[in-house]
């Protein structure tokens, strides 16, 4: 029987029955944080940090298996929002477009969103596309490869090393498409509707190769002949890259798929910022790498810096998604984004965080006539009020008033 605990994204810590190894699996693996209760033998104390997903691990030698749910604060069709959007702001998935309303957690939701999109790429048939083979053959198709011929052949005339192109639905995007739909299938707590939909998108992709676990994902790249794949490749992408390790310390075999919203809230803001002042002249760049001092020693990337006509920096920003206000807070990111000013030798400089952590503020530094602008986003306004919000922001990098 599956032992599930949920925990709530950095709600206050739960203390729960677990065997050691699967505690100190949660800790190595930074799951959430994982601390053994002193006093009680046998169990840990449990707190989510900004991770979302659900984890399963498997206890090495039998023992029931342990399902760990953390559940985000942003509602589900938010972060969906927020999500489609940093894949791809011109065609992102507005509340309703992909219904999630029905699933009550992250994994149904993705999974169902996942599946709906992955049929609608697949329904005017599977993707075909040229694909070099190289293989040893009976006969002569395509080109001989010379030099495999004489290294392994010794000068044979048959078999023959040849390579050719071959026109196959066994190309990239659609191995991608498989390989998120396998990944799905594994992971714990999928809907049985939703499972059974995705048995038959496989059931679609059944002549395509199977990706090795473990191997690099292969790459693909948009254009006008793949363009109804899109959405379904990027939300695949995001599937595959988001997956929790398979194996764990002590053996513990583990299937999950989490989500970190520092990583997500981040991706957000620079693109939406980006696309918010796209036309304006200006060019943004996103984790630039800079230098703090002369000799190059202390590097620095900034999430987003704006540069105008003349290519010289004319403005710096930092996503800061907190759900609690930790110790420094926000002392430390206003010393960072300080930092990056000097270096730039900008005289604002913008922190835009996820409303709950911090109001608007702007701080003038003494002595340096640098000031320091927070901005605060409510993640659980409509996408239209939210990218509105991102745009006044943008307004401000680009000549708003100074305090």
């Amino acid at each position: 029987m599956t032992r599930v605990v949920e925990l709530v994204e950095h709600a206050p810590a739960v203390s729960v029955a677990l065997p050691d190894e699967v505690g100190r699996a949660v800790a190595a693996l930074r799951i959430a944080d994982s601390v053994p209760d002193p006093y009680s033998p046998g169990r840990w104390s449990l707190r989510a940090g900004s991770k979302v997903g659900a984890v399963a691990l498997a206890v090495p030698g039998g023992g029931d298996p342990f399902t760990l749910r953390i559940v985000p604060k942003v509602p589900i069709g938010r972060l969906f929002f927020l999500l489609g959007y940093s894949l791809d702001p011109a065609a992102a998935w507005r509340d309703g477009e992909v219904d999630v309303a029905e699933h009550e957690d992250l994994l149904s939701a993705l999974a169902h969103a996942v599946e709906r999109q992955m049929d609608r790429a697949l329904r005017q048939g599977l993707l075909q596309g040229y694909r070099v083979t190289e293989e040893t053959s009976l006969v002569v198709r395509g080109r001989i490869r010379e030099a495999e011929q004489i290294r392994r052949r010794f000068g044979a005339a048959l078999p023959v090393e040849v390579t050719y192109d071959e026109f196959t639905t066994d190309i990239a995007e659609n191995r991608i498409l498989r390989a998120a739909v396998e990944r799905l299938l594994r992971l714990p707590g999928v809907p049985r509707d939703v499972r059974r939909r995705l048995l038959h998108q496989r059931a679609r992709l059944a002549d395509v190769t199977v990706l090795v676990r473990g191997r690099t994902v292969p790459e693909w790249r948009p254009s006008r002949l793949n363009a109804r794949y899109h959405q379904a490749l990027r939300l695949a992408l995001a599937v595959l890259e988001d997956a929790s390790p398979e194996h764990g310390p002590g053996g513990l075999r583990i299937e999950g798929f989490l989500f970190d919203m520092n990583k997500l809230f981040e991706d957000f803001v620079t693109i939406a910022l980006r696309e918010a002042l796209r036309g304006s002249g200006h060019l943004a760049r996103l984790q630039d790498a800079h230098h703090l001092d002369e000799a190059d020693a202390i590097r620095m990337k900034p999430d987003f810096v704006l540069y105008g006509p003349d290519s010289t920096p004319c403005a710096v920003a930092d996503a800061k998604y907190k759900a609690e206000k930790p110790s420094g807070f926000p002392e430390a990111d206003l010393y960072q984004m300080l930092a990056y000013c000097t270096a730039l030798g900008l005289r604002d400089g913008h922190l835009v965080y996820a409303k709950g952590n911090a109001g608007h503020a702007a701080h003038r530094v003494r002595h340096a006539g640098i000031v320091l602008h927070q901005h605060a986003l409510d993640l659980d306004q409509d996408p239209a009020g939210l990218l509105a919000d991102v745009a006044e922001v943008a307004a401000l990098m680009v000549g708003g008033p100074r305090v």
